[in-house]
């Protein structure tokens, strides 16, 4: 089963409190933040306290910790604490532009899984080799700084940003990688949430990050399959298997041919249900 990652929690690493609390929460992966939620000042007292928090027991979710990139005066710092941990499930570099990034973080993090934020228009472009990379593990798309760069502004279906999200999740694709949807900034509106985590999901995305804990319920909700959706997968499943006795190459559920490319989707359905169960407990 391939762990699920609906939900994905942004946590600043200078926050004993959240970091604490972030041990119960129903995340699916929690990114620890040594970029852009730490001050200057606090950064290497963010990393001892993540040191400390991550002795903890996170459960099942995932434990991803962002560092500050390799040209500031942190970055290096921030690879070698990660390369000494042993406790992170990745290592999220910001501000991906291509391979050669990815790179120069391998070599001072050895053994840790990568991932990248996609957040500039060259990471856009060089998307395909930045997935190709054979360190790299998930990509996480950086909505606000790629709307920065754009000089683009906010649209509820998010046209300005269509073309990234689009490249980077083929690129994803391609080579089998995880990744996850951009924040949705305004906490308290759920509806809003709820549309742009049903846009991503629709599109494609793996799951949500989130800036919020109260945006949990609904990232988790979205992305996550329906009863009727594992229902109609095991109705798919069945109806093919029968088919496929009998000497036929289709079936019929619902009106609609069941060829073999739709079975394979309906395990995925299935294997992601199952995951999701495991990771409730």
């Amino acid at each position: 089963m391939a762990r699920p990652y609906r939900s994905v929690l942004y946590i600043p690493a200078a926050n004993a409190r959240a970091m604490e609390k972030a041990q119960a929460l129903p995340a699916d992966a929690i990114i620890f933040d040594l970029e852009d939620a730490v001050a200057p000042a606090e950064k290497p007292a963010a990393r001892d306290a993540l040191a400390a928090a991550l002795a903890n027991d996170y459960g099942p979710r995932a434990r991803i910790v962002r560092i500050n990139g390799l040209a500031t005066e942190w970055g290096r710092a921030d690879a070698h604490f990660c390369a000494a941990l042993h406790r992170a499930d990745a290592v999220l570099i910001p501000k991906v532009d291509g391979p050669a990034d990815l790179d120069r973080v391998a070599a001072l993090v050895p053994d840790t899984p990568l991932w990248a934020m996609m957040e500039t228009p060259l990471g856009m472009l060089n998307a395909a080799a930045i997935a190709a990379h054979p360190r790299l593990e998930g990509m996480v798309m950086g909505t606000n700084d790629l709307a920065k760069e754009l000089n683009s502004r906010f649209r509820p279906d998010r046209l300005p940003m269509q073309a990234g999200l689009g490249l980077c999740l083929l690129a994803a694709k391609a080579y089998g990688k995880v990744i996850v949807d951009g924040v949705f900034n305004a906490f308290k509106d759920e509806d809003g949430l709820r549309a742009e985590c049903e846009q991503g999901r629709d599109m494609g995305f793996d799951g949500k990050t989130l800036i919020h804990p109260a945006q949990l319920a609904i990232a988790n909700e979205c992305f996550a399959p329906t009863d009727a959706e594992i229902d109609l997968a095991r109705r798919q499943i069945d109806a093919f298997q029968t088919a496929a006795a009998e000497g036929k190459g289709v079936a019929v559920v619902d009106g609609k041919i069941v060829e073999n490319l739709h079975v394979e989707t309906a395990r995925k359905t299935l294997d992601r249900a199952e995951a999701i169960a495991a990771m409730a407990g």
